[in-house]
């Protein structure tokens, strides 16, 4: 069996929230990058080679602050494991 340390990341710490930049939407602190742009690249396979390219104010923390929080997401919505059964 294959066990992998969990290291945890504070993605909340590279999020910014200012009306005053891109509304009220969630953006990478220092730049007008949302997170939500940066999730869609993800999600169309833009590998983080070609994020940062795209987006040159990112830097790779970014994008991994995104893939934390979309984990965080996903982890939040799982329902539970089943009890495993002995018989």
């Amino acid at each position: 069996m294959v066990c992998f340390q969990r290291v945890s990341m504070r993605y909340e710490d590279y999020f910014a929230h200012d009306p005053k930049i891109c509304g009220t939407q969630t953006v990478f602190k220092g730049t007008r990058v949302t997170l939500r742009t940066v999730l869609a690249s993800l999600a169309d396979g833009d590998s983080t080679e070609t994020i940062l390219r795209a987006f040159p104010s990112l830097t790779v923390e970014h994008v991994r602050a995104a893939i934390a929080f979309a984990a965080a997401s996903a982890a939040e919505d799982l329902p539970p494991n089943p009890a495993p059964s002995f018989g």
